[in-house]
């Protein structure tokens, strides 16, 4: 094997206050696809900014084709031949797909006066053409699914002639269809001599996507490893520092056959069709099914979020009437969305606001001022009880990692003492320690005789917390699983199944 792509050499970066790489190395070589993984934190993404040029480094060096090379802007890197396809897309919506392509280095005509539109789009078509993707060049990138907007990502770096490729996370948000499609066009990069770096936390894509893997941890190289040789249980246990136990069932068979909440015949569109079940005190009920199955929607009617169309929910034996999440939470009901950003967290504030916002009324005098000493007392204890990592709560809530920022949402609930709560995908976009701490809190919240509700797409997930699993196609439920009984194969045969 001649001179590698890429080949980074004791990298070091510090940040006020912070050491957050030191000694660290990475090499790509010519049409590989060398995975980067590590837990939040790990230092993963601040290597890839430095090689980006986003980040100056402190200490070491970079050589590029055997060159050594200094990135000092994000420009450099371009020009080098290295692209970046970030998890948050960077597209302009309201542009079409050749604007967007090549935005900033639009052909002109003749003084360079007006835009060449009929030039644009041939080139816009030549590059698509490289990829074998069928789309209009004058299409909106508005009204492009979320992978084809990935494609375009993707065909806007090649258009700069990238030769190295990072992708961040790049199947968060798509389907297991167009998973097979990025993977496609995966293989077909790496077949012409593209490097590509693949970060993600999920272990399927890795061990089938990519040829080696670099493990970090707290800003450290552990390892470099070839991906078939090497068992997921050892790159897990080089991620955390230690063996994570892997169950598949690990909490015991819920005894309590109290019924804290049930739902009669719900109906909400073509989203949600005569959906009922019951959940018992001390029970984790997994929900499991395909994209648009309708679990989350199923989530949100029970929690106010969405007016159902019809049906009944009955808590403790008796009918609630819940109009809002208002209503829901004041009958004991928690709802954890899968966008916890967006609709759980108020990223601006602190630990102490964001664990305190929904109990505020428990924290105001009479006179409307806030007891101060009371919400950041309450803060600390949770943080204490959930092991958030903080540097204390007054951290906004934006610098946490994920895992950690789950936590938080967590508490939220738990300080409004609900006994009801709805985990909507609990581990999304979080890394495996983290999602081990993150198991032992539902399994310590059920044994508390909290009632939870669990979706999620991840079927390992599914089938190791879950007492029992309703499992959804096509808005209905097709089917329920006890967790003695489940299998992988048995809840994808009723998540492909349609109800009657």
């Amino acid at each position: 094997m001649g001179e590698p792509l890429v080949r980074m050499e004791g990298i070091e970066k510090r940040f006020p206050g912070v050491l957050a790489l030191s000694g660290c190395r990475f090499e790509l070589e010519a049409g590989e696809v060398h995975a980067l993984v590590g837990e939040n934190g790990a230092g993963k993404s601040t290597l890839m900014k430095i090689l980006t040029g986003v980040y100056r480094k402190d200490a070491g060096t970079i050589f590029y084709k055997g060159q050594e090379v200094d990135i000092p802007h994000a420009k450099a890197a371009q020009q080098l031949g290295i692209g970046i396809i970030h998890q948050e897309l960077n597209l302009i919506p309201d542009l079409t797909v050749a604007q967007n392509l090549f935005i900033g280095r639009e052909p002109r005509k003749a003084l360079g006066l007006l835009l060449d539109n009929k030039e644009l789009e041939r080139r816009a078509v030549h590059w698509l053409g490289q990829l074998n993707l069928k789309v209009d060049p004058r299409a909106k990138v508005s009204d492009l699914t979320v992978a084809m907007q990935q494609m375009i990502e993707i065909v806007k770096a090649l258009s700069h002639h990238s030769e190295v490729l990072i992708m961040d996370e790049p199947t968060a948000a798509l389907t297991d269809s167009e998973i097979v499609e990025l993977f496609r066009v995966i293989r077909q990069l790496k077949a012409s001599g593209v490097g590509i770096v693949y970060i993600s936390h999920r272990m399927e894509e890795l061990k089938e996507i990519s040829d080696r893997i670099t493990v970090m941890r707290d800003g450290r190289y552990i390892d470099t490893v070839p991906t078939k040789e090497t068992p997921v249980e050892r790159i897990i246990a080089m991620m955390v520092g230690r063996e994570l136990q892997d169950r598949t069932r690990a909490v015991p068979v819920s005894g309590s056959k109290e019924t804290v909440l049930e739902v009669k015949g719900l109906n909400r569109g073509n989203a949600v069709k005569d959906v009922s079940f019951r959940l018992h005190k001390g029970e984790i009920l997994g929900i499991a099914g395909l994209m648009g199955a309708g679990r989350t929607e199923v989530a949100r009617a029970i929690f106010g979020a969405d007016r159902p169309d019809s049906g009944e929910i009955v808590i403790r034996g008796r009918k609630a009437r819940i109009r809002d999440p208002h209503d829901a939470v004041r009958l004991g009901i928690g709802y954890l969305s899968e966008d916890r950003k967006r609709y759980g967290l108020l990223l601006e504030m602190d630990v102490r606001t964001n664990i305190a916002v929904s109990s505020y009324s428990r924290f105001r005098r009479w006179t409307g001022w806030m007891r101060d000493k009371e919400m950041e007392k309450t803060a600390e204890e949770q943080v204490n009880a959930l092991r958030i990592k903080t540097p204390g709560v007054f951290q906004p809530v934006k610098f946490l990692s994920g895992g950690n920022q789950q936590k938080v949402v967590i508490g939220k609930w738990l300080v409004r003492d609900c006994d009801i709560l709805i985990f909507d995908e609990p581990t999304r976009g979080i890394d495996v320690g983290a999602k081990a701490e993150i198991y032992a809190l539902l399994e310590e919240l059920a044994a508390r005789g909290k009632s939870i509700i669990m979706i999620s797409s991840e079927l390992p997930e599914i089938l190791r917390l879950s007492h029992r699993i309703l499992v959804m196609c096509e808005g209905r439920i097709t089917g329920e699983l006890s967790a003695d009984g489940a299998t992988q194969e048995a809840i994808m045969k009723l998540a492909t199944q349609r109800g009657a």
